[in-house]
């Protein structure tokens, strides 16, 4: 019975709101009221103010916890504006990561750029030496074989020229031999000419 009493007056107590204000965590409300309220529901005085003190030291341990942990419109302003400040200071240093990330980009860029230029630029002077050099071999082997048909050619005239004589020497020989056989025929016949006769004439 007690117990239920004791627990209908807590409910009953915590059911009607208490009046705070707030100067400088300062937090107040009338202990007296509770205090009647208390006796009314069957507590002597004495009862009501113990208990009323130990709701007073719960509540303002509460109230302390609770406004520990909460910050003023200044500070919660300060720190809005240090957010501020902190985001713009991190915004610029991105915008200035980002600029000198772009700077540099480009300049590895144009220094690709260069790079790539002047390797076109070996690469043409080598192309260019490179089929110099193949076009003067062509021309040397062309040449050497020009030469070599030159001195082709001068053999086959030689050899021409050497049967051509050989053919010329060959034919003053026939001709030779035969005006030689031709003489010798003559003789022979003028001969056989000559002993004919002769022969006629011992007879006759």
């Amino acid at each position: 019975m007690a117990r239920a009493l004791s627990m209908r007056m807590w409910s009953s107590a915590f059911a009607r709101p208490f009046h705070a204000s707030h100067t400088a965590h300062d937090f107040h409300f009338d202990t007296h009221h509770f205090v009647q309220r208390l006796e009314r529901e069957g507590l002597n005085r004495a009862q009501a103010q113990g208990i009323m003190g130990a709701m007073a030291e719960v509540i303002d341990e509460s109230i302390r916890n609770m406004t520990s942990n909460m910050v003023t419109k200044a500070e919660q302003e300060k720190h809005q504006y240090t957010q501020q400040v902190d985001f713009a200071q991190l915004k610029s240093e991105l915008q200035l990561i980002e600029k000198n990330d772009l700077a540099s980009l480009k300049s590895d860029n144009d220094r690709l750029v260069a790079d790539m230029e002047k390797l076109k630029q070996r690469l043409r002077e080598e192309i260019t030496r490179t089929q110099a050099g193949v076009r003067l071999d062509l021309n040397l082997e062309k040449g050497r074989m020009r030469d070599e048909s030159s001195g082709q050619e001068l053999k086959i005239k030689e050899v021409d020229t050497r049967i051509e004589q050989e053919i010329a020497n060959l034919r003053t020989t026939i001709q030779q031999s035969k005006a030689t056989t031709l003489q010798y025929l003559v003789g022979f016949v003028t001969g056989c000419s000559a002993l004919l006769m002769a022969y006629l004439r011992f007879r006759v």
